[in-house]
This record gives structure tokens, sequence and C-alpha cells, in this order.
């Protein structure tokens, strides 16, 4: 399975390099690919190290202005003209998505996935990957938009809240009929 994880590239502590190193390993044993920013820094480093090392691919997506942070030994790597193209493309060759801890970045990326999502136009699942509960207060901003009204299909059907990488590709296996 191709899955897409939106990720920071900045350098994090331990609370999230650790989880973060342990999904990439579930990925790459369980022969999955990576399709990522295809940064060589930050918590984006991390995970793609985890997955190749574990004997899984790496697809890349990087942008123009990025390009010089790019990874050179991903098995595929595509420079994008810029973020909205990069999204896209990051989408399309993906299965399924996983949303770690991030920024304004990944922020903007997770959104714009729900979004399409909530208009069915794409039916991946999507998984929100709650590492030590980083995700709290926008879980609690879902709900309420829910609860009043805000999204036309129920949250449960756009998102799952993983607590951990094994409850994650779990969902994800089972999405994909795997299990």
């Amino acid at each position: 399975m191709n899955i897409c994880v939106f990720l920071s590239a900045a350098d994090l502590d331990d609370r999230y390099t650790v989880p973060a190193r342990e999904f990439a390993e579930l990925l790459g044993r369980g022969g999955h690919t990576l399709v990522w920013g295809g940064s060589e820094s930050g918590l984006m480093k991390v995970v793609a190290d985890g997955v190749q090392a574990a004997g899984g691919r790496l697809v890349g997506v990087s942008v123009d202005f990025l390009a010089a942070k790019a990874r050179t030994n991903a098995d595929e790597m595509v420079i994008a003209r810029d973020l909205a193209e990069r999204k896209a493309l990051l989408l399309e060759k993906a299965d399924a998505v996983v949303i770690m801890v991030g920024g304004t970045g990944t922020l903007d990326e997770a959104t714009e996935i729900l979004e399409l999502k909530k208009h069915g136009k794409h039916t991946k699942p999507v998984v929100l990957l709650n590492t030590a509960g980083f995700y709290d207060g926008l879980r609690q901003q879902f709900q309420r938009m829910e609860d009043e009204g805000f999204l036309p299909l129920p949250l449960t059907d756009l998102v799952f809240f993983a607590k951990d990488g094994v409850g994650a590709l779990a969902y994800l296996e089972e999405s994909a009929g795997l299990q």
C-alpha cells in the first residue's frame, strides 16, 4: 500500500521521534511505500530512514523552493512547481493518508485532504496519528463541528484518530481489506 504521510520537517524531541520511528518501521516491515514530502530533514528524515531501513520504498514529492533539501536516495522523487501541485501529487500517489505531528504546513495539508474527502473528491482512508495527544484540541474542534452541524457526514467517516502507529496501520490495512 502507498501511504502518504504528512508531517513536520522540524527537528523534534524523543516524544515525537521515537513513535515516528516505530511507525516507520511498521510501514517498512509491512512492505508499504512511504509517499511523503521528500525532505531530508527533521521528522521527515526520521520516518524516511525508518521505512527504508525496514525494507519499504520511498516516493518523495518535494517542491521547487525546497528541492535542495530533497532526499537523494529515494526510490522516486518528483519536484512540484508549488505547494498546491505537491499536495495533489501526494494524494494522487497514495492509497491512504496519515497525518502526523507538524506545523502550519502539515495542518494545511490535513485540512485540504479532509475537505476533498468531505466533498467526495477522494475516498482514501485518513488517519490523524495523535502522538502524545498532539491533536487533542483539533479532535475537540472537529467534534464540535460535527455536533453543531458543520460536517455533512459523520466525523468517523472523515478521519480516524489513532493514538499510536500500530492502531493507525491496523486501521489502514483493515480499510484496504488487508486484514
